[in-house]
Order: structure tokens, then sequence, then C-alpha cells
């Protein structure tokens, strides 16, 4: 500044100009360096750095511009001089605030990268971890499985030993002379519940109940048959897992009748004597089935331990109780005892002995239910004395009436007298569906014995004081004080009771029985299930505050007890493991390290719901109330726990009221614009699905879960995807959700390949065998596709234990199986393309009789189709040898795929290059046909043999003697069932489908029963020995012939029968063989030949 206010030295600018444009030049070179230096620690802060130098070049521009105008001015004042100076000053400043904020996200960044490492870690350990745990709980559920099976086989052999021990027993007490003595009557004021209810559709609402009374037996024969049979029953329960019904496993070939013109079912596995349905062993086969029935009634009869173990006697009926006034009070007096009053003596307190003057049954009005109770009165010394049985007049009595001056004695008229039925109680089968109670004899019985209509109906639980003489055993006449009442008492109708053995059973009963009476008493069933019913009184009004109620919102913490009443401590214990599993399921991170894990938790919660249809409304409350939070909508559950109610809901759904529950709470949580929101819309589209096609049959596969955590299902309406091969190579992928039917599958298919439906074409859907064998498996149009998927899935598991899990997945193959002549007419083109593929199947296959010269014919034909004009190797010298090998290669490929392999097996060099000659020739004659010519070509050439489109198995005749004993092939076709010569493949005989009676599996071979319409014979039984799997194979294929034209003659029954099934027999040895001629007379039958 002094230097400044001195007028005598002026002060060069041009040399302090040149010295800021080196210190300028010295701050750029700084400050790039500090950007080479820190260019890998600054990615995630490159915009900063980009702003800082923005400024920098808007500095640097202004001090040019102030030089300039400097220059143009050539001012040398002391205040420009100034205001440069605090310009330079400033400059300084910015940069030294650009490289402090440089050096403080430079210590972020290494601090963030520190975190990060950290986290990386700690999710490493825990992934490890989680693997660990898998690996070491897989091992000892195998382990687990592994000791079940051994225990329950033991324990299946000892149950078989002492069954055999018992009928031992019977039959020595039916030999006795002395009959046994009848025991002493009860009353039957109530039916006794004592088996599982069976789980029914839409809306079921079924509960199932453990045993209603638990009674000791006398003998300890039969108390240790009882425990055998209680273990027995428990490990059949749990072992027999989900396995047991594959399609791919124990397959047992059905045998089928002709009834009435359509094959109907008679038995599921084949006939192991000698009932082949025909009219004269009809009487046997009913024979054995009432010796059958007899025999399982024996079992179940009064010395069986399940009698003993219900405490009850059963009839000699077996079907109806036996009322007690058939028997006599008296073990030595055979006299009805109402008919025979008796006079006996008895103990009395103090030892001496009194004259009974009457005894006997009377009915007496209880005190509190005001109903009539039948009680044993004596009368002695002027008093009335009452017991519950004549067992206890060794015991103090009920009560006693004084007969005094004072007491007058009525006669009740008709009006006041109540008339009560007596007997036995009847253990029974129950299964509770929609508003109805039906009960049945056991459970395999299909026809109910009774039902109980349950709408407003009076249903409560009452004092078991106060019930009849059921609390006394048979033999321990002690008093059974573990059953709980239930009374029944429906309008216009007596009320029923009914005994229930435990707390947890009668909880389970009286609820779901509120329920089906349309009650909605909130004072019953669990807590949750209480809630449930205010909710639905009010009809889930938005603004209750009971919505807010912490048991019906997400919890950290697990449960103490179920959400919803189930029959048994056990079925509550496995509940509360499956909301553990939920818990699990929901709070592990969905990566790939732990994508087994889900899986493994999803599959093994959903198969314990598919196991124990009880617990499948339990599991949808459960993942209910973990999708919810208290606060307000928009903030739903955790994100996989939709996840997993969209598997669930897929599967199952709960019952009444659970369902309206759930479709409340998915119409409250639906929003399009946030993923919660998104899947429960999803789940809604399941909810729907499901209620249209039913419930499933097995758990979600590998490739279902993965959909559904990866893939976002919510943006399709078909969320899963399958490829579907042809026979010429291709396949088309398919869109399909977790209720997709085959059925409904195939009608996708068919649209996008522009193919008729499988009633008209006779295309169906086949897949591959789990175990890698040459099999097929047709599928039924009612399967569902996700079931398919896992059941080949689960079967690949346990038949290939050792191959990788998620490596092998099912294929699905889409080809004919019923061929009809008639509905070639309406043939696409796609079908006929892939009916030439499956014939050029069966011809290399050796299933199709033609010549060499035919053979060539027809793979110059396939070749022209497959690959186009035959390409002539060129003549020019450079290329003529690498021409030759490339068409070489390429009629090689022709004749590996579509010449027969017996014309091509064993040939030399020499005879390979002539066929290749000739074929190429031939195939040079067809350069310049289309396509659709040479399919038409194809296809009228192979239609020239009778028995085209049929299906060919390979069997050796067992009987009769008249077809030999060398193999034939069986020809199972439109018109009939056919035998043919295994070389020349020319008829032998044939069998149109109205002579066949029945057919299907016999023992380990194939039957048909023929009806040949003579006098002396007019049945005949072939029998053929085939591979089992074709066994099946044949039986269903000719089942399925005879329903489709029982059908199409249904559909048209004004048109006549065709000729094919109302031809006379023609050839003398035919009609011995009891045939008819299959081939019309306008069908050729000379061998094909080309046009």
């Amino acid at each position: 500044m002094e230097e400044s206010s001195e007028p005598e030295r002026p002060i060069d600018w041009k040399e302090r100009c040149v010295a800021l444009e080196a210190q300028l030049m010295k701050f750029r070179v700084q400050a790039s360096k500090i950007r080479e230096l820190l260019a890998d620690k600054m990615q995630q802060l490159e915009r900063q750095v980009i702003d800082a130098e923005r400024q920098a070049e808007r500095a640097f521009q202004e001090v040019q511009v102030m030089e300039e105008k400097l220059k143009a001015a050539n001012i040398q004042t002391s205040e420009s001089e100034t205001r440069l100076y605090k310009k330079c000053q400033d400059l300084e400043s910015v940069m030294q605030e650009k490289d402090d904020l440089i050096q403080n996200l430079a210590l972020r960044l290494e601090e963030q990268k520190q975190v990060r490492i950290k986290e990386a870690k700690t999710i490493e350990e825990k992934a490890a971890k989680i693997k660990e745990w898998v690996t070491v709980k897989l091992n000892e559920l195998e382990v687990e499985n592994q000791n079940l099976r051994f225990i329950n086989q033991t324990q299946t052999e000892e149950l078989r030993a002492i069954q055999s021990k018992l009928q031992e027993l019977q039959e020595k007490k039916v030999s006795c002379v002395s009959s046994p003595k009848p025991s002493e009557g009860q009353r039957l004021s109530s039916l006794t519940f004592g088996c599982f209810l069976s789980r029914a559709k839409s809306p079921p609402c079924a509960v199932r109940s453990e045993e209603a009374s638990k009674m000791a037996s006398s003998e300890p024969e039969f108390a240790e048959a009882r425990c055998v049979e209680d273990a027995a029953s428990l490990l059949s329960h749990s072992v027999a897992g989900p396995y047991m019904s594959l399609i791919y496993k124990n397959v047992t070939t059905p045998v089928y009748t002709t009834l009435k013109g359509k094959a109907t079912q008679i038995s599921t596995s084949p006939f192991l004597d000698d009932s082949s349905g025909s009219d004269e062993e009809d009487g046997s086969r009913a024979s054995s089935r009432s010796q059958s029935e007899s025999e399982t009634r024996s079992r179940s009869g009064p010395n069986s331990p399940r009698a003993m173990k219900r405490g009850v006697s059963d009839s000699s009926e077996g079907d109806y109780a036996i009322p007690p006034d058939a028997y006599s009070i008296d073990t030595e007096c055979s006299q009805p005892e109402q008919k025979l009053l008796k006079t006996c003596s008895t103990s009395s307190d103090n030892g001496k002995s009194e004259l009974l003057e009457k005894s006997g049954y009377l009915l007496k009005m209880s005190g509190r239910l005001k109903t009539w109770r039948r009680r044993w009165f004596v009368l002695k010394g002027g008093e009335l004395l009452y017991y519950r049985s004549p067992s206890d007049v060794i015991r103090k009595p009920q009560g006693h009436i004084e007969l005094s001056a004072s007491c007058s004695i009525l006669r009740g008229d008709n009006k006041q007298t109540v008339q009560v039925k007596h007997g036995y109680s009847k253990r029974v089968w129950c299964t509770l569906v929609g508003k109805c109670l039906y009960y049945f004899r056991s459970q395999e019985d299909k026809f109910p014995l009774g039902q109980i209509k349950l709408w407003e109906a009076k249903v409560e639980e009452v004092d078991r004081s106060c019930d009849s003489d059921e609390d006394y055993e048979t033999s321990g006449r002690c008093l059974l004080s573990t059953h709980y009442t239930i009374i029944v008492h429906p309008k216009d109708q007596g009320p029923t009771y009914l005994l229930i053995g435990s707390k947890h059973e009668k909880e389970a009963w009286l609820y779901h029985l509120t329920v089906a009476a349309g009650s909605n008493n909130v004072n019953v069933g669990s807590e949750f299930e209480q809630l449930v019913c205010k909710l639905l009184n009010i009809e889930g009004e938005p603004s209750s505050q009971i919505w807010r109620h912490p048991m019906l919102c997400h919890s950290k913490e697990g449960i103490l007890c179920p959400l919803t009443s189930l029959p048994s401590e056990a079925l509550q214990t496995e509940a509360i493991k499956l909301f553990k599993t939920c818990q699990l399921f929901i709070n592990a991170v969905v990566d790939s390290p732990a994508i087994d894990y889900h899986i493994s938790l999803a599959q093994s919660a959903l198969q314990v719901c598919l196991t124990h249809p009880e617990l499948q409304s339990e599991i949808c409350c459960q993942l209910i109330k973990q999708t919810r939070r208290r606060q307000q909508q928009n903030q739903a559950g955790p994100l996989q726990g939709w996840q997993l109610l969209a598997l669930c809901v897929g599967l199952f759904l709960p019952h009444h009221p659970f369902l309206w529950l759930l479709q409340v709470h998915l119409q409250r949580s639906a929003d399009s614009r946030t993923e919660f929101g998104k899947y429960a819309i999803y789940c809604q589209r399941c909810v729907e699905r499901t209620l249209q096609n039913g419930d499933r049959e097995a758990r979600p596969s590998r490739m279902e879960i993965l959909s559904t955590l990866l893939r976002n299902p919510y943006h399709h309406s078909r969320p899963f995807s399958i490829p579907v091969h042809f026979m010429n190579g291709i396949y088309q992928v398919v869109g399909f959700d977790a209720s997709t039917t085959v059925e409904e599958f195939l009608n996708t298919l068919n649209q996008d390949t522009g193919m008729r439906k499988p009633a008209q074409s006779g295309f169906a859907l086949f897949t591959d065998d789990p175990s890698g064998r040459d099999l097929e498996h047709c599928l039924q149009g009612n399967i569902k596709i996700c079931d398919i998927i896992s059941k080949w899935e689960q079967a690949s598991k346990e038949l290939q234990p050792g191959k990788c899990e998620g490596s092998r997945t099912v294929r699905l193959t889409y080809k004919n199986r019923l061929y009809f002549s008639m509905q070639a007419r309406g043939e696409t083109d796609r079908e006929k393309l892939l009916l030439l593929y499956q014939t050029n199947e069966q011809i290399i296959n050796g299933l199709f009789p033609l010549n060499k010269d035919l053979a060539l014919e027809m793979a110059a034909l396939l070749a022209q189709v497959d690959i186009g004009d035959f390409e002539r190797p060129f003549s020019t010298p450079a290329g003529h040898v690498t021409n030759q090998c490339k068409a070489n290669q390429t009629l090689k490929q022709v004749v590996e795929k579509f010449y027969p392999k017996r014309y091509r097996e064993g040939c030399s060099e020499e005879q390979l290059r002539q066929l290749y000659q000739r074929l190429s020739t031939r195939w040079m004659a067809l350069r310049g046909h289309s396509t659709t010519d040479c399919i038409r070509i194809y296809l009228t050439v192979a239609r020239k043999w009778p028995f085209f489109g049929a299906k060919l198995f390979l069997a050796k005749p067992i009987t009769p003697s008249s077809l030999g004993n060398n193999f034939i092939w069986l020809a199972v076709h439109e018109n009939g069932l056919s035998i043919l010569e295994y070389t020349s493949m020319r008829l032998v005989t044939g069998y149109v489908y109205k002579s066949v009676m029945t057919f299907g599996g016999y023992q380990e071979d194939f039957m048909v029963v023929i009806s040949t319409q003579a006098k002396d014979r007019p049945t005949e039984k072939l029998l053929f020995a085939m591979a089992k799997p074709k066994i099946l194979e044949i039986t269903l294929l000719i089942a399925s012939y005879i329903n489709n034209f029982y059908q199409q003659k249904a559909a048209f029954h004004h048109l006549s029968a065709p000729a094919l099934l109302s031809a006379k027999v023609q050839e003398p040895q035919a009609k011995a063989m009891g045939s008819q001629p299959l081939l019309s007379n306008n069908r050729p039958t000379k061998g094909p030949t080309l046009l």
C-alpha cells in the first residue's frame, strides 16, 4: 500500500500481470495434480469435482476479461490494482475451500468402504451359518425319516402278528359252547364322535377330532394291541408323506369293463384271482367282497382292540345299537329286565342284609336341563333310591324319595310322557360339510348313516354330570371323567349329545359347529377367532379399532398358542412351529446364498399343511397377521410375507369365516402403486383361481417358488412358463398360473400354435419319467400343471438322490394319442406336420411296415420338408472336395433321422455309399416341391396302411394256445383291438370294442375278456405278457377310445352307428375266435405305395 501511494515509482503492470498469470498457472497445476491423486477415490463424488473445475474455469475467464479490459483502457490507478488484488484473494480462498471439501469427501469415501467391507463379512458369515444349519437339518431329517420308516415297518409286522393272534382268539371264543355274558346296556343319548373329520370343499368347514373316549381294557392282550394300533396309526400318518400318491410311483394297472358302451373302471389294481368281469365270475367276486367286509367287521367286533378302545359292545348285526332292554341285569338270567323285575339282596352300609322289594329302570326328570334321565331305581324300606346303573347299588345313591303319607303317586297321561330311545353308543366317522353334519359307519364308507342340519341350531357345552349312563365303562365300572359334552339342538328335532374325548377336541368342535349353525357367538373359539367374529358382525368396518388389535397385526415375537381352534395338542404344537417357520422365511434376506433356504422353508411348511388339512386355515391366518401393520394401510407387512401368502393361496384356501377375512384383507391392501399392493392384487387373482379350480395336491415346486420370489409374478396373468416340445424338434413356451389345469394349458397351447381341440385332433400332453427311463405318462385334463411339476420334482429327488437339485426339469411333449379317420379332413397344417414326424418316429423304430424302396422315398420326402432342396456339389476343382463332404454329411444326417434302423444296421461302407447316392437321386427329383405338397404326399402314402394312427404294443400271448408262443403286436386303433404278426405286421385277428367286455391288469399280465356270442363258451379270456408300463398305457388307451366313441354316439344319437361296429363275421377263423373284421370295404387292404 505504501508503494502504491508514492507517485514517483510507477509499477510495471505488465510484469504484474505476468506474475499473476504465473501464479494462476501454478494453481492450475496444483489443482490438476490433486485431481490426478484423488481420481480413484472420488468416483462417487465426481459431480462435486466437476462443479469445482467449472468454477475455476469461470474465475480464469473472469481474470482474462479483466486483463483485456486493463489492456484496452490502460488504466494505471490504484483503485483497479486494489480490485484486482481482492479478486486474487477471493480466488485463493475458493481454491482452499475446494481443497478442504475434496479432503473431507475422500475421508468419507474411505469410511464407507470400511463399513461395506464389514457388512459383506457379516453377510458371508450369516450365509455360511444358514447353509450349515440347512445341511445339518436335512441330514437330521433324513436320519429321522429312515428311523421312522424302520419303526413303521417293525410295528406294522407286530400289528399283523397281534391281529393274527386276535383272530385266533376270536375263533376260539366262537367255537366255545357257552355264550359270552352280555354286559349291561347303556342309554344312547348321544352319538360318540371318535374319528378325524374329512375335509370338504366350498365352503367346507371340516374339523377333525381324535378319540372321543379312552377306555381301559380288562385284558392285557387287548391293551397291548390297542397301544400297537395307536402307534401304527400315528406312524402311518406321519411317515406316509406326500410321495405315496405320486403319479410316477406305485403305478398300478386298473381294470375296466364295458357297461352300456362306456368303459367303466371296476378296480384300481390288477386282478389277483380268476375274476375277469365275466358273468360266471361275478358271483365269486361278490362273495369275496362280502367275505372281506365280514372280516373287516370282525376286526372291529366286541373283542377287537378297537371295540375295547371305545369301551362299547357292538351288536351282532354290527350296524345298529341294541336297546338295553334286550339284556338282563343279572348275568345268570337271560330274560329282559323289563319283562321280569327281580328281587335280590345286597349289602348295605351297616353290613346287614335287607330285602329288596322291587328294582328296575325308570325315567327321572333331571334338575338342570329338565330332560328325562334313565336311572336304576331300588324300592326298599319305604324309600325309593336311584343310581346310575345296577352296579352302583353298593355305593351311595344319587338321591332318594321318601314314600310317606304326604306323597301322592299319579299315573302320567300321554301328553306328559316322553319317549326315549335306549341303546349302546356307536362310534361313527363324522364329516362337517357346509351346514350339515354327516356321520358314517367308518371312514371308508361313501354313504352316511344319517345327517344333522346345523343351520340355526342351538350349539352349546353342557355339564357332563347331567349326561346319561355313558359315563360308565362296560368293563371297568368306573366313572369316565375325561370326556366333554356338546349339545346340538336343531329346529323341529330332538337334541343330540356329542361326547368329546379331550378339551382341545371339544373347543374345535364347539367353534366349528357354532360357525356352521350360523351363530356369531363371540364367546367361542380362540381370541383370534372371537375377533374375526366381531369383525364379521360389523361387516368389516374399516374404521373399527378391532383391526388395530395386536392379535390381528404383525408380531416380531412368536405365538404361545394357535390362532385357530385345533382338535389335538400335537396339531397345536405344529401350528406354533409353523409360525416360527413363517418368521424365518420373512426375516431372512432373499439372496443367492439363502434362496435354497427359503425354498426348503416354504416347501416344508406347506407340505405340513397339505398333510394336515386342519392347519390350512391356521397358516392363512398367521400370514394375514404377519402382513398387517398397526399403523396405516399403506404400511403393509414384510414383502416376503406377501410372497409366502401368494404361494399359500395358490395351493388351498381357508374355511369360512377366515376366507372372508382373507378377502377383506386383500381388498384393503390392494394398491397398484406399491409393491405390497401389487402382491395383494396378485393374491386376489390366486384366490379367484383356486375357488374356480379347487385346491392343489402337491406342494409348490422349486420353479414356482423361485418365480414368486424373484420374478415379480404380479406383472403377468400367467406368471409361470414352461416349454412344450413337439415331434419335429421345436418347442413352444406356454404360460400358466398356480391353478391352471392341463385342459386350460392345452387350450392356450392350441391357440398359440393354431391347432384344434384335443377332442378333435386326438393330441395329448405327455411327460417324461423322472427315473430317466424311456417312458411317457399321459396327463389327464383335470390335473394341475403345478402339481405335475412338483410331483415330478419330488419323484426325481427320491429316484435319483445323487443328482444336483434343480438341474433336471420335467419335459412336456405334445403329440397324437388318439387317431380318428373321420377327423382327418379338418386337420390343420401344424397337425399334419406333427403327424408326419410322429409317423416317421414309428418308421425308424420298426413299427410301420414298408420295404426299402418305399422307406427311401419317404426319407426323401421328409428331407425335402425338413431341409429343402438338395444342393448338388459343384464340379469346380477348387471346391469339389469340400462340397462333396458337405453333401455326404447332409445325406448321412438324413439317413440317421428318417431311414429305418433295421435297414441300415449291418451295412458296409459301400452299401451306405450306394444308399446315399439313391437317396440323393430321389431327393433331387423333388426339387421345387413345396413343404405342403410333400407333407400331403407323405401322409397319403402312410394312410394306405389300414392301421395308420394305431399304437402298437409288443406282447407275447399266454392264452389261448392258437396264437402260439411267438411275439405279436397288439394294435389299438379307433375301430378296436387287432393282433398282428411280429415280422410282417399282417392281421391275425381283431376284435371290435363292442365285443370287449373286460380289459386291464391280471397279476403281472394284460387281460382282455371277449364276448364270443357262442352258447357253449360265451366269453373268452386272453392273456398277454407285456412290460408293466405298457400294460397301463394300453389299458388307458383302450378306455379312451371306447369312451370317446360313447361321447360321439351320445352327441350324435340321431345318426346310425358306424358300420365298423355292426359288421358281421366274414372269415371262418375270425368267427371261431369270436372276432369281427375291423376294416370297412372302402379301406384298402394292400400295402402303401408311392403315388
